[in-house]
C-alpha cells in the first residue's frame, strides 16, 4: 500500500475572480488487479503494455488505486509531478523476494494482450484465492509465473545429453559385465 499527500493548493478563479484554497488530501493506494480491471473497464484498453499513458489516463488510474473512502473527485486534478512519481515508483516495485534466472533461449515475444480478465482467467486455472487480486499487482503476476513454471513438464534431455547418458550407461556396463562391446 502507498500513502501520499495531496498538498493543498491556491488557486485563482478568474470567472468568480477570487482565491480558492483546496484541502490537503491524503490517500492510500493499491496497485492491484482490482485497480487495473476499473481501469481498463473504463478506458476498454489494455493497462499493461509498453504504450505511453495520457495524463488523463495516468490521474485516472490514480483514481482507480485509491481505497481511502470519500475522496473528492476534483483533488487529483491536484496531484503534484512528485506524486506521480512515487505512484509510479510503487508501481514499479516487485513487492516479492522471488526471482527467476533468465535465459537467453527463453527470450520469446509473446503477443497476447495482458488484460485483467486474462490474470482473472490464470488466477482460475491455478486455482489461486480471489483475495489475490488485491495483493500489489506485480506480486500477483510473480506467483502465477511461480505456478506456470512448476506445472511444466520435464525439460526433455537434448540429443547429445541422450548421446551421453548412453554412452556413460553402456561404459559402466562394460566395466560391470567384463564386457568389450
Amino acid at each position: 500500500m502507498l500513502n501520499i499527500v495531496i498538498p493543498s493548493v491556491e488557486l485563482w478563479d478568474e470567472k468568480n475572480e477570487q482565491f480558492i484554497h483546496t484541502k490537503e488530501q491524503k490517500l492510500q493506494l493499491e496497485h492491484s488487479l482490482v485497480s487495473v480491471a476499473k481501469w481498463e473497464a473504463k478506458w476498454n484498453k489494455p493497462f499493461i503494455n509498453k504504450k505511453e499513458k495520457t495524463t488523463a489516463e495516468i490521474i485516472d488510474y490514480v483514481r482507480c488505486m485509491t481505497i481511502t473512502q470519500n475522496v473528492p473527485d476534483d483533488c487529483y486534478n491536484y496531484l503534484t509531478i512528485a506524486n506521480i512519481e512515487e505512484v509510479n515508483r510503487y508501481i514499479a516495485l516487485p513487492m516479492t523476494a522471488t526471482w527467476f534466472t533468465e535465459t537467453k533461449k527463453k527470450v520469446t515475444t509473446n503477443r497476447e494482450q495482458i488484460t485483467a480478465e486474462l490474470i482473472y482467467y490464470w488466477m482460475i486455472s491455478f486455482n489461486i484465492p480471489m483475495e489475490c487480486q488485491k495483493w500489489h499487482l506485480n506480486r500477483l503476476l510473480t506467483l502465477i509465473r511461480v505456478f506456470n513454471e512448476k506445472n511444466q513438464p520435464k525439460k526433455k534431455m537434448s540429443q547429445q545429453e541422450l548421446y551421453r547418458q548412453h554412452a556413460a550407461i553402456n561404459a559402466a556396463n562394460r566395466k560391470r559385465f567384463h564386457s568389450k562391446g
